[in-house]
């Protein structure tokens, strides 16, 4: 059976909240960034200042320099989340397959099956628009596709306002002549390394063979044949189902920026993560840091982890790598998240050279130790010198 996927899409979501709150923003250009911060970021910016060439990320100085007679507005992460939560109980109706992005306005439905209930998927897409518009004050941009990531491309086509469809068989034709970096998923560096062949629209690269491929992109050349021509089987999540992860918090009593005190609570919630995938039976791939400045501010960044692992030293080696990378601000941080994320079982493949395996070994065996120990006796009775600075 084709799949018919919904995507809502409400562009410049930030600002399009804040607009509700103060309709005195309408038709004005407007920036959401952090006040009374030398370094502050853009967060998100109206169409109107994006016309003026202001983007996400860029230095709020800058922006103004741009866009003079914008209004800047501070983030409200809450609010957001809120907005986020009463867009998804509109959709949950219609299906039971809703999957919200993070804050962001970006919803998925998957529709298929529902005709006989609810009408062809179009007029579903269409009475969600109304709902929104009318319960909300919201105003999405919406696209149906057979697939998430081709009614992904289609809503960017038509931001700030439209909507688009793409009927079952036409992913291909429609992502033909569209260029490379419109196509989710293909990264950076997959951009410069189709650069230097001079692949700039998706029609190039979809004359490739997976062979072809193989040659420069390696592992990343079956991703990138079948995005190009618009296969993704991935499913639309159950309401309420997130992807299987392990989540750890730590509140500072002080907002601090130290590094000593950072890594310290850092390790302190590596263990605890680590010790939750060992009691699943599951390593993770990737470990993300988030921090949440003292003026509302939050940064996020990923680390790969090679191989996957549930051990706390190469957990925390990895988590290292991802906070000197989120730490971006010389303000200081009241708040730290870590995620672990794309499990698996652990990888039964061993280290190719000896020196390497003996050191795995190791420190498996230093952390099935510490394991039983405080099992027997109590988390606080052995601890690492490093989390002591907390």
């Amino acid at each position: 059976m084709n799949r018919s996927i919904i995507h809502l899409n409400i562009a410049d979501f930030a600002v399009a909240v804040e607009r509700v709150v103060d309709c005195g923003l309408q038709d004005r250009p407007v920036i959401v960034a952090p006040l009374g911060s030398a370094r502050a970021m853009v967060y998100d910016m109206s169409e109107e200042a994006y016309q003026c060439g202001v983007q996400k990320h860029m230095p709020l100085r800058a922006a103004r320099r741009l866009c003079r007679d914008a209004s800047i507005l501070p983030p409200h992460p809450d609010r957001y989340e809120r907005a986020m939560r009463a867009l998804f109980k509109q959709a949950l109706p219609y299906s039971p397959l809703v999957e919200a992005g993070d804050v962001d306005g970006h919803l998925f439905v998957d529709t298929t099956g529902t005709s006989r209930l609810f009408g062809p998927p179009v007029d579903i897409a269409w009475r969600l628009r109304r709902q929104v518009k009318t319960a909300l004050g919201l105003d999405p941009i919406w696209s149906v596709a057979p697939n998430k990531l081709v009614a992904k491309v289609a809503t960017r086509l038509v931001k700030p306002t439209g909507e688009y469809v793409v009927g079952a068989g036409e992913e291909a034709v429609f992502l033909a002549p569209l260029p490379v970096w419109l196509v989710p998923g293909i990264e950076r560096d997959d951009l410069n390394r189709l650069r230097e062949f001079n692949f700039t629209r998706v029609s190039q690269v979809m004359a490739l063979s997976l062979a072809h491929l193989q040659v420069p992109f390696g592992n990343r050349a079956h991703f990138l044949y079948e995005a190009v021509r618009g296969i993704d089987p991935s499913p639309v999540l159950p309401a309420g189902r997130q992807r299987p992860m392990v989540i750890s918090d730590h509140d500072f009593d002080e907002d601090t920026n130290e590094r000593k005190v950072l890594e310290s609570a850092l390790y302190g919630m590596v263990e605890q993560a680590g010790r939750r995938l060992r009691q699943q039976r599951r390593a993770a791939r990737r470990v993300s840091v988030a921090l949440d400045y003292s003026d509302g501010v939050r940064c996020a960044r990923q680390s790969a982890a090679k191989p996957a692992t549930a051990n706390d030293l190469m957990l925390f080696k990895t988590a290292r790598q991802a906070l000197n990378r989120a730490r971006m601000r010389r303000l200081r941080i009241r708040h730290m998240r870590l995620t672990c994320d794309r499990l698996v079982f652990p990888p039964a493949q061993m280290a190719l050279f000896p020196e390497e395996r003996q050191n795995r070994e190791k420190q498996d065996c230093i952390v099935a130790a510490i394991d039983r120990v405080r099992s027997r006796f109590g988390r606080k009775m052995i601890q690492v010198g490093r989390t002591l600075a907390a």
